[in-house]
């Protein structure tokens, strides 16, 4: 079997891996996601094309430095159907203001995820998923941010689906895996398909 690596430092993407069996290493991909956004949001590239740049710009830098790896990068981006791109927020003051703005409104949340080898990408997929928020009052939200800061902190449009954050919501429409940052069974196709796993 091939060695593989998921470049991410994300909890949840690690359970995910690790909850179906699959041996891989874990490593930081150690690339400057803000400079990435910025200049890719400058060339007017949309969030579903970002979330794919950014998971295979952490692939493909991992994949450089251990040659004949598989390397997993995954990224995610959340646009309102009306307004900004989201992104982690960076204080409770970004949670609270980002909650607002989703308050009574649907979101899109765009999940990518890119296997590279050797400095090269070879398998690409981006899951989208539609969120429903439900209306949430400014008491809920602040209590929600005060309670939830630590976990939601790192969460691109501060919620944890599997928590506490399902409460936000009235409907969604998408994949489970998706949410939680990584597009599994599309993945975990290719992977049977390279005999990576058993099939």
């Amino acid at each position: 079997m091939t060695r593989i690596i998921l470049a991410s430092t994300s909890s949840s993407r690690k359970q995910i891996l690790e909850n179906i069996g699959l041996k891989f290493d874990v490593m930081a991909p150690m690339v400057d996601e803000d400079a990435i956004k910025e200049s890719l949001q400058a060339e007017g590239l949309g969030p579903r094309n970002i979330a794919d740049a950014l998971a295979e710009a952490k692939a493909v830098k991992l994949s450089v430095k251990h040659p004949g790896a598989l390397v997993i990068g995954a990224d995610q981006m959340l646009a309102l159907d009306e307004g900004p791109l989201f992104d982690k927020p960076g204080s409770p003051e970004i949670a609270r203001a980002q909650l607002t703005l989703m308050a009574g409104k649907s979101h899109r949340l765009f999940s990518a995820v890119v296997v590279a080898q050797s400095g090269e990408p070879l398998w690409r997929h981006v899951g989208t998923v539609r969120m429903h928020v439900r209306p949430l009052s400014p008491a809920f939200i602040d209590s929600y941010v005060a309670r939830n800061w630590d976990s939601i902190r790192h969460c691109v449009g501060c919620y944890q689906i599997e928590a506490e954050g399902a409460q936000l919501f009235t409907r969604i429409e998408g994949d489970h895996f998706d949410i939680l940052g990584l597009p599994l069974l599309p993945l975990l196709a290719y992977l049977r398909e390279r005999k990576e796993m058993p099939s």
